[in-house]
């Protein structure tokens, strides 16, 4: 085999590795006009000092051990671009939709009572049921404080807490219905790639974790 047949080999070898990719990482989104937003009651919030957050989190590992907590990666289109659905809390802090796994309950069905209770009329699930998709990563918080990673320093053998992103797929339609002390933006992946300051760690590492996809706008 000469090196002409080798070069060309391993062109077509990536070709097809490359078309077999893009057919199975492709990404429906659908407009963000296909949907409805509503409001309802306020939920409560703990309204603590982070002095106060480190005395909660040490009591809860005390009792149950590691936090785990789930978070929904949701993508819809606006201006033909992929936004991110986040939630704004208190007209300041942003928030992946998602939360706190219950002793013994699984991600799935946590991230799936965390979303009917954010985003749906109530945690009786009403609508469309949510369509979890992969685990697209994992934050680790080796300690107390705030600080989260996205790997396990080996060093650290009793992590105090752990939260999972999982891709959410929407249907073409459904009601979005948020608790007043909410706010449910759409927010451009180009503005949150890179952002820490404005979106955190975790939020603004999501543009890299959707890369692998491509997306296709299906028309309303």
């Amino acid at each position: 085999m000469d090196d002409q047949t080798t070069v060309s080999s391993v062109a077509e070898n990536g070709g097809r590795y490359h078309n077999n990719r893009s057919e199975s990482e492709v990404l429906d989104i659908y407009p963000l006009s296909c949907y409805y937003f509503g409001s309802k009651e306020a939920i409560p919030l703990k309204n603590e000092t982070l002095y106060d957050r480190v005395l909660r989190m040490k009591a809860n590992y005390d009792a149950y051990g590691m936090r785990k907590c789930v978070a929904a990666v949701i993508v819809v289109e606006l201006f033909k671009h992929p936004h991110l659905l986040l939630l704004q809390v208190n007209n300041s802090v942003f928030k992946l939709p998602g939360g706190r796994l219950r002793p013994g309950e699984s991600d799935i069905n946590c991230l799936k009572r965390k979303l009917s209770s954010k985003l749906s009329v109530g945690e009786d699930g009403r609508g469309p049921e949510w369509e979890i998709g992969e685990c697209l990563g994992m934050w680790w918080r080796p300690n107390f404080e705030t600080l989260l990673y996205p790997y396990l320093p080996p060093n650290i053998k009793s992590p105090k807490e752990c939260t999972k992103l999982f891709l959410v797929k929407l249907p073409a339609s459904r009601r979005f219905i948020v608790p007043k002390n909410f706010k449910l933006l759409a927010v451009p992946l180009s503005q949150i790639h890179d952002n820490h300051e404005a979106y955190g760690p975790i939020i603004s590492g999501v543009p890299q974790l959707l890369s692998k996809f491509s997306f296709n706008i299906v028309e309303s």
